[in-house]
């Protein structure tokens, strides 16, 4: 099984997500913000970067989270992230309407553009991704899209290069609803997410 390090903040959201049994269960280490610069990560497979972090403390670590993914480590980014700190970062704010689903003939605007990956293959559908969004990012030519907005840029995607090493971003933010007990759909996707990080 794969060692997952999570960046832990200390607000509500995080504790009640990542003391969850049933996901911190996947977790090797939770790694108090502010300790990051100073904690050993050098034994983990994963590395968690989850939304709602303090943004100048996020960018003063940034170097450390590269240099995980430069020597092997996956870094997954949860969230919307209007600074720039991920590799060929291309972040487009868009309007969040979170409301969407009481539309008429209600559309998430989501597309699953990667169905045979084995994350939707074995572990998550569309459903399980659909909440709200808050923007998309424009992923560079080496990445993969995995979900996509119909208007155009990548709700989730990954990224495997000698330079920035293994990334998977997505601009979705479950770990903050599921904390939050806002958005049930939050909660099945986590479901999912953690033990495809665990095994794959």
């Amino acid at each position: 099984m794969n060692k997952i390090g999570i960046i832990y903040s200390g607000n509500e959201s995080h504790y009640r997500t990542f003391h969850e049994p049933k996901f911190n269960q996947f977790i090797e280490k939770l790694i108090y913000h502010p300790d990051f610069l100073t904690t050993d990560i050098s034994m983990l497979d994963i590395l968690v970067v989850p939304s709602q972090l303090n943004q100048p403390l996020l960018l003063e670590t940034a170097e450390k989270i590269h240099a995980f993914a430069r020597e092997g480590g996956t870094v997954v980014a949860f969230g919307p992230q209007p600074h720039d700190w991920l590799p060929n970062q291309n972040w487009e704010f868009r309007p969040t309407n979170f409301w969407w689903w009481l539309e008429e003939d209600a559309d998430s605007g989501l597309l699953l553009t990667a169905p045979n990956h084995p994350l939707f293959e074995n572990y998550l559908t569309l459903n399980d991704c659909t909440w709200h969004q808050h923007g998309v990012f424009w992923p560079p030519v080496d990445a993969e899209t995995l979900i996509a907005s119909k208007n155009g840029g990548a709700v989730m995607y990954q990224q495997n290069s000698k330079q920035y090493g293994r990334w998977v971003i997505t601009t979705l933010d479950p770990d903050y609803h599921f904390g939050s007990y806002f958005m049930p759909a939050t909660e099945k996707f986590l479901e999912g997410f953690f033990p495809y990080l665990a095994y794959e």
